[in-house]
């Protein structure tokens, strides 16, 4: 493996996240959302994780867990959204504003509690036993 690309992961954070967030920004046919609405809410959620240090980028003390995030197409729910899944509990939100997003960034991602109002759905992820 190119020992560059470890360099590269590691400078975003890759295996200091404490959580990871998808939401749903760019669909080739955003049937669930206005694109406008699911922007905003990305640009928020960059905006604020810089804001409170919680970005992937290497921060002043490497040992400070990080929070990932990451656009997704479509998140195959097709309404209600922009729909974002926060993991690893598997919590699965609805209705992403510019102010809900707001409450998962604070509430969920700094500080560990789901937010029940727009929460749709949650489910950690399990290791597959075949």
């Amino acid at each position: 493996m190119d020992e560059s690309l470890r360099r590269v992961a590691a400078g975003l954070g890759v295996g200091r996240a404490h959580h990871h967030i998808f939401l749903c920004v760019d669909a080739a046919e955003p049937k669930c959302a206005p694109p406008v609405e699911a922007a905003a809410a990305w640009a928020h959620l960059k905006r604020r994780l810089a804001e409170l240090g919680l970005e992937g980028r290497v921060h002043a003390s490497e040992s400070l867990p990080c929070v990932m995030r990451t656009k997704a197409g479509c998140m195959r729910v097709c309404r209600g959204g922009p729909i974002a899944v926060v993991y690893p509990e598997g919590v699965w939100y609805a209705g992403i504003t510019v102010p809900v997003m707001e409450r998962i960034v604070v509430e969920h991602l700094a500080g560990g509690q789901p937010v029940g109002s727009h929460r749709i759905a949650g489910a950690p992820l399990r290791p597959f036993k075949a």
